[in-house]
């Protein structure tokens, strides 16, 4: 199944995807959030598909297919060309960093460059959403732990990230800077997570392709990982890092600025399609 969320920002409401028909299940669902995940919801939404008549919607707005989650954890340089591009080793153990759950917003709205940023800049992600609690999960059984994947950009201001001091979070949890959708795609609709092309233009020039081949740390690696230093709740967010050909790597770089257009995409989970807009109150 393919889960969204539809509707105005702030009021949406839960649908389900079968094939490109859009149905409206909020008769049945509360929303995709915590208490749908950590109760069955998947199985209880598929016998609803399977049981019920639902009406179908015509989607004028996608929201984030998950309600905000407890947290977005991040993985920084878990591509060897990415870490190449900007300098860095790759790392022996993944790095770690979190997104606030207050940049979260839907696939094709606006990007807004924070205020007193010049060098905003793009990630094309894989994002994992954990389907029940996980606490010291065991790798080989670290799928088991997984509801569905999702596409993420992952926008970055660089200055704050890596200028400012201290951690990188400075940089990663400015306003709109989690867009997440069109859908989350349920696990058992993707045959192999780890071979997934994803890709991103700006204003219509590939800059980022890339497969989840080549990911140093994979999915279920990085599940046990995170969860042997906090508790993973149902609807939490792990995104996976981004491939080479962000904005930091270009000689010289290359930063967002208003009017820029992202477009960006993974096999099997959509599209999604941002437009960059100066900073506002």
């Amino acid at each position: 199944m393919k889960l969204i969320r539809f509707g105005e920002a702030g009021k949406e409401k839960p649908g389900v995807m079968l094939s490109t028909i859009c149905y409206d299940v909020s008769a049945h669902v509360n929303d995709y959030d915590e208490d749908f995940f950590a109760n069955d919801g998947l199985k209880k939404l598929e016998q609803l598909v399977a049981t019920a008549k639902l009406p179908v919607v015509n989607v004028d707005r996608y929201g984030s297919p998950v309600k905000r989650p407890s947290k977005i954890v991040c993985i920084g340089l878990n591509y060897s060309d990415h870490a190449k591009e900007t300098g860095a080793t790759p790392p022996s153990e993944p790095v770690i960093f979190f997104k606030s759950t207050s940049a979260l917003i839907g696939p094709n709205d606006e990007v807004m460059i924070p205020r007193n940023s010049v060098k905003t800049d793009w990630e094309v992600e894989l994002a994992v959403v954990i389907g029940k609690k996980a606490s010291y999960v065991e790798e080989a059984e670290a799928m088991d732990y997984v509801a569905g994947y999702c596409l993420h950009n992952d926008i970055s201001e660089r200055e704050f990230q890596l200028e400012r001091g201290g951690t990188w979070d400075k940089g990663k949890g400015c306003d709109t800077f989690a867009p997440i959708g069109p859908w989350l795609v349920t696990k058992d609709e993707v045959e192999d997570v780890h071979a997934l092309r994803l890709w991103l233009t700006l204003n219509g020039q590939k800059v980022q392709d890339g497969s989840t081949s080549n990911l140093i740390f994979n999915v279920p690696f990085l599940i046990s990982y995170v969860s042997k230093f906090m508790t993973l709740l149902p609807g939490d967010i792990i995104s996976t890092g981004t491939p080479a050909g962000v904005g930091l790597g270009m000689n010289p770089p290359v930063y967002l600025k208003p009017g820029d257009v992202m477009e960006l995409g993974i096999d099997g989970l959509g599209t999604s399609k941002q437009t960059v807009i100066a900073f506002k109150k």
